[in-house]
């Protein structure tokens, strides 16, 4: 099949088109990132998160005739930022290939998954994952956790070993992708749409003053809580947190969930109240560490590029 019929097969949800795409042009992008990194796993790296990124924006190819160009692109983006000692993932489209499109702006990365069956084949692959190296992969391509050091506070690890899990992962991941494409995949989209719901409605008891009354069917009563500052406290200290911030005028707004079977992050906005603009950090991260589908452990982090003037107190 030439490129363009691959293209159109895997933004119609095809997911075995789009890892023959990978395997035809794989070359091309080696190619590219040994000429911009030199020979040795670097370049590796840089293809397999090529890849990665690819598969997230396969929905905003506008002209599929151009897909081997655009994802030498996207390569050429990667290794370019490894270059510059970046720690942001690339996310923004090549200046080429958005000028060649001439599109109205990129799509969500999220969303385009959302809408074909590539959602699930990646959260199957993920899944497969070992614990660790799937946690640092969920934060860094799935949430606004994405610098290195972040990723190594909230997991409570060094920078170097998160680069090391990054990189066993994508390997792996690659792996998984190229041998489960012709697989039926479970429904992520279902397990992402049950733990909203539940954020919603936790958020939205906690906003009521009834946090606690809410949890006992999803939680662990055993829950261990693991605070931005290190502390460590059960979950009924989280009820009195909130209650706290209630008080003060400060509002939590929902603005991503990422949900596996094992674990599941919430991604939440904290709105000060005007006349106290720096209460508490710009956003709190909760990842929650499932045991038999309830929250047996909770670890929140405040990402350093959201706080707005001091950490928050024992309370966050």
């Amino acid at each position: 099949m030439p490129d363009s019929a691959l293209v159109l097969s895997a933004q119609a949800g095809d997911v075995s088109a789009l890892g023959l795409l990978f395997t035809r042009h794989r070359s091309a992008m080696h190619a590219v990132a040994v000429a911009l990194l030199g020979h040795g796993p670097d370049a590796e790296d840089a293809v397999q998160e090529a890849a990665l990124l690819a598969l997230r924006r396969v929905g905003s190819i506008r002209d599929p005739s151009t897909v081997g160009p655009w994802l030498r692109a996207v390569t050429r983006n990667v290794c370019r930022s490894q270059l510059r000692r970046t720690s942001a993932v690339p996310m923004a489209e090549p200046a080429e290939i958005a000028t060649a499109n001439r599109s109205a702006g990129p799509p969500d990365p999220a969303e385009v998954i959302d809408r074909h069956a590539l959602r699930d084949w990646v959260w199957t692959a993920l899944d497969g994952l070992s614990p660790g190296l799937r946690l640092v992969t969920m934060l860094r391509y799935f949430t606004d956790v994405t610098s290195y050091e972040d990723i190594a506070a909230l997991c409570g690890t060094p920078v170097g070993t998160v680069r090391s899990r990054l990189h066993q992962a994508r390997g792996k991941l690659a792996d998984a992708l190229a041998e489960s494409a012709d697989r039926t995949h479970e429904d992520a989209g279902a397990l992402s749409s049950l733990h909203r719901a539940r954020a919603e409605e936790t958020l939205e008891s906690a906003r009521r003053g009834v946090l606690l009354s809410s949890l006992p069917d999803w939680w662990s009563p055993h829950t261990e809580v693991t605070w931005p500052t290190g502390r460590h406290t059960s979950v009924d200290y989280l009820g009195a947190a909130f209650d706290r911030d209630l008080s003060d005028g400060v509002r939590h707004e929902l603005t991503n969930v990422v949900a596996g079977r094992e674990v599941v992050i919430w991604e939440v906005s904290l709105l000060n109240p005007p006349e106290d603009p720096f209460h508490c950090p710009a956003g709190v991260v909760w990842t929650h560490f499932l045991d038999g589908g309830r929250t047996s452990r909770l670890r929140l982090y405040h990402p350093r590029r959201g706080l707005t003037g001091h950490e928050m107190s024992t309370g966050h």
